[in-house]
């Protein structure tokens, strides 16, 4: 029987009475399992940060999560943050330092929501801080007091590069997504090329266009992962790449 690929998860940073904890949403943990095929290894985000090489010369794949933290904007230009802004500077610290070194590896990477940002933040770009105050764009979040059923449901149509690696595991040019994002790409990162685009032309995702899986996209394929073919394909493609990557790496 093959050893499942290990596949390594950043945590967030929170704080939980008076003490800090490390936590990975749990949705993220069961989709590397059930849509993956994966062993999640949940990575603590400390400041300073764990060297990456401890983490990276033993991992299969990367998983960069979604959370409900912002990266910080000095990170990416000079603006400043807005008042009541959720920061978490441990994970900023972990994942920008993970990325580029997972990247030189050929590790396969699968970002999500936080984590298409922060992919496209390591490769030299930038983002929109409040996407719904754009000219042009559309209101992205999704309704907190709606049920989690909701919040998760199709919120609108993505369009897919019809030669693009999204588009051969849906089947079709056009899918619908969930939509629960205040941030957004401004400016893609050097390296990166888009593989799917909102109706209003907000990035939905991108691949990066080295040899290795490198896939990141900004809805949230993780949700009820084994109901969705889509975002089962998406997992499953994923879990692919982890297991060629665990392969080479043991010859």
């Amino acid at each position: 029987m093959a050893v499942p690929p290990l596949v390594g998860l950043p945590t967030d940073r929170k704080s939980i009475g008076l003490h800090p904890f490390l936590a990975v949403g749990e949705k993220y943990v069961r989709a590397v399992v059930d849509g993956a095929g994966g062993v999640p290894v949940l990575l603590p985000a400390l400041q300073p940060p764990v060297p990456a090489e401890a983490w990276l010369d033993r991992l299969d794949g990367l998983l960069l999560t979604g959370a409900t933290s912002n990266i910080e904007p000095h990170r990416y230009s000079n603006e400043s943050s807005w008042p009541g802004n959720l920061h978490d500077p441990a994970r900023d610290d972990a994942t920008l330092q993970l990325i580029p070194a997972a990247v030189a590896r050929g590790l396969p990477i699968l970002a999500i929501c936080r984590g298409l940002q922060e992919v496209n933040v390591a490769f030299g770009g930038s983002l929109h801080q409040k996407v719904h105050e754009r000219d042009g764009f559309a209101d992205h979040r999704e309704d907190v007091e709606a049920a989690l059923d909701v919040q998760y449901g199709p919120a609108h149509p993505i369009q897919l590069r019809a030669d693009g690696c999204l588009a051969r595991i849906a089947g079709s040019k056009q899918v619908a997504v969930n939509s629960l994002h205040g941030q957004g790409v401004a400016r893609l990162g050097e390296g990166l090329s888009v593989e799917a685009t909102a109706p209003d032309g907000l990035v939905e995702a991108f691949r990066g266009t080295g040899p290795s899986f490198l896939l990141a996209v900004q809805w949230h394929p993780e949700w009820r992962v084994t109901e969705n073919p889509f975002y089962f394909g998406i997992f499953q493609a994923f879990g692919k790449a982890c297991r060629r990557y665990a392969a080479q790496r043991k010859h």
